[in-house]
C-alpha cells in the first residue's frame, strides 16, 4: 500500500498549507485525492516533487499491507 504521509510531513516541515500549495499551481483534486489514499499518476508524484524541490521518498512510501 502506499502511504502519503510523508507529503503531509514535509509540507508541515516546510510551513507549506493546502491552500499555498493550490497557489504553486498544484490541482486541488489531486490533493485530496491523496488525502483520502487513492491513486495518483506519476506526473502528479513529478510535479509535486518540482513544486517542494524534493525527493519522491518525500512525497510516499510503501507500507506492507498488514494482511500480508
Amino acid at each position: 500500500m502506499i502511504s502519503y504521509a510523508p507529503l503531509f510531513r514535509t509540507m508541515k516541515e516546510k510551513g507549506l498549507t493546502s491552500y499555498r500549495l493550490g497557489k504553486m499551481g498544484f490541482p486541488m483534486s489531486n490533493y485530496h485525492a491523496m488525502r483520502r489514499g487513492r491513486h495518483i499518476s506519476t506526473h502528479t508524484v513529478d510535479m509535486l516533487c518540482a513544486i517542494l524541490h524534493c525527493d519522491v521518498c518525500d512525497i510516499m512510501e510503501y507500507k506492507a499491507d498488514s494482511d500480508v
